[in-house]
């Protein structure tokens, strides 16, 4: 399922139309992307919760070659799902 696809399910879903389901996806990536570059937690209960984890830097090998290569600590964004979505999923 691509954006395209995830607004149409949520415009039949809950009866707004595309646009207004356009603008409520987008408006919750926003949000969800600010709490997470402030460091913030967004945990909707059920579902599952974003956070953000520190990778430190770290000595890796190009496959290609088999030479050492140097990769840079980084920000990376985890999600862990809840108990409902994980049982909707099995």
């Amino acid at each position: 399922m691509n954006k395209t696809d995830l607004i149409d399910a949520m415009a039949s879903n809950s009866g707004l139309s595309k646009a207004d389901s356009k603008r409520a996806l987008e408006g919750f990536m926003d949000a969800t992307a600010g709490s997470l570059k402030k460091g913030d937690k967004v945990s909707l209960v059920g579902w599952g919760t974003f956070s953000v984890s520190n990778r430190a830097a770290r000595t890796g090998r190009n496959p290609q070659t088999g030479k050492e290569i140097k990769i840079a600590a980084k920000n990376v964004v985890k999600f862990k799902a809840g108990s409902e979505l994980a049982k909707t999923v099995n």
